[in-house]
């Protein structure tokens, strides 16, 4: 025999799916019992705990600096910008007592700050999602962000949540016309991450040259200015916060591939932070494709888009800086799993769909399959992929590129449709059929 539901059981159900704020306690409720499950710990040099695999370590190796009265800029170069720098150092001071840090107080106080801004993050994905698509999508696109893994995994390995935060904020507020608010998001963001900055693309193609050159003078003089403040009290340690990144080896790419690097990223221990001139010390091959013309191939391609553009509605929008942000991260010469975190919100409201879903999907397993699943058993050389595990490390960076592509194209597609009139048809519908 069925059981058929009820009309008044399914209008119980779509009023609990539509209750954002029950959304929030169970975003909230959820990230914080995994971390009381699974608490970070650092067992002599091992870590545990849901940290492991994550950066935290190393920002706590970074902040233990500070034990010796040592700052960010100042006695030791980091290749990060100023804000996560001194984020770093402050939870390390705030948790720390004469017998040094605790890791477990450092991991968790960071992680809670990271999970403030990935709520912000979940908050903004209902709001432009709700925009732009409409109300009973953006709060399915909610529903879907809160549920997938790496916004999760993230606000416990790294801070990223912060940049996706920044980068969100700052296109909410170009959405609603709030140029000089977001003006400032572009620049706190870029603070934290270069990244965010690349919402200027859309703005000049979206607005007046006027407002964009406002816009511009405004996000970029900030960061002018903070780092004039940081050069004028120590240049030697200030430069390479704006060059390390760009003086490794490739690595995890398509162009790490062709150089023969099988390496992440990674930096070499805190306290080689104390020698400028170890920033500028290549660990692995030069690139057979210079920065220079990966950048120039991008430009070109950018400008191309820039000038084929055709659909100036907000979904255009939230299209061109999805597709900027995607064509910067494959030219890069590197490639760094967090990157998901803002890839994720972006694609989800640019393709509220099935597909869309799908294709984030599997660049998360691409890419934890990469990154630990891979890496993790490169121990005995030393974090180099060798032997058999060179040919799946070759197929996942593939895949994940080829992925990216193919997300990219879409976008173009998107950016090359003329707008549809928002009175042509309900937004769910217009949001589904588009």
């Amino acid at each position: 025999m069925t059981v058929r539901p009820t009309e008044s059981t399914d209008l119980r159900l779509g009023a609990l799916l539509s209750d954002f704020r029950l959304l929030l306690i169970l975003f909230i409720a959820f990230r914080l019992m995994l971390v009381i499950v699974y608490q970070p710990v650092l067992l002599e040099t091992a870590e545990r705990g849901i940290t492991a695999g994550g950066d935290f370590l190393y920002y706590f190796q970074l902040g233990a600096l500070s034990d010796d009265g040592l700052l960010p800029f100042r006695d030791w170069w980091s290749e990060f910008p100023p804000i996560p720098s001194f984020l770093i150092t402050v939870v390390y001071s705030l948790q720390s007592t004469s017998d040094g840090g605790n890791y477990t107080g450092f991991a968790m106080f960071l992680g809670l700050i990271m999970l403030l801004f990935d709520l912000g993050n979940l908050i903004l994905v209902r709001l432009i999602g709700a925009r732009v698509h409409g109300a009973a999508t953006g709060i399915a696109l909610a529903w879907v962000y809160a549920l997938l893994l790496a916004p999760t995994i993230f606000i416990w390995w790294n801070f990223e949540p912060m940049v996706a935060f920044f980068l969100l904020l700052g296109l909410w507020w170009l959405l609603r016309d709030r140029a000089i608010p977001s003006a400032l998001a572009a620049c706190v963001g870029a603070l934290i991450k270069f990244t965010p900055a690349l919402i200027l693309g859309a703005v000049w193609r979206f607005r007046e040259h006027n407002a964009a050159l406002r816009y511009t003078v405004i996000s970029l003089g900030g960061v002018a200015l903070v780092y004039a403040l940081l050069f004028a009290g120590n240049s030697a340690m200030t430069l390479p916060s704006l060059t390390a990144q760009f003086n490794k080896a490739s690595y995890q790419t398509v162009w790490a591939l062709i150089d023969g690097n099988y390496r992440t990223g990674n930096f070499g221990p805190a306290v080689e932070r104390l020698d400028p001139a170890n920033a500028y010390v290549l660990t692995g091959n030069p690139s057979t494709v210079p920065g220079i013309v990966r950048l120039a191939l991008a430009g070109a391609i950018g400008l191309f888009i820039f000038w084929r553009t055709r659909r100036f509605d907000d979904r255009g929008l939230v299209a061109f800086v999805t597709i900027t942000l995607l064509i910067f991260f494959l030219q890069a010469q590197g490639w760094s799993p967090q990157w998901l975190a803002q890839i994720i919100p972006l694609v989800l409201l640019s393709f509220p769909t099935r597909n869309g879903i799908i294709a984030i999907v599997l660049l998360m397993l691409v890419t934890f399959a990469e990154y630990p699943f891979l890496f993790i058993r490169t121990g005995d050389t030393g974090g180099e992929i060798t032997g058999a595990l060179i040919m799946p490390f070759t197929i996942l960076v593939v895949t994940r590129t080829l992925l990216l592509v193919g997300v990219t194209i879409a976008l173009y597609a998107r950016l090359r449709q003329e707008p549809v009139p928002r009175q042509a048809a309900p937004a769910s519908a217009a949001a589904a059929a588009d």
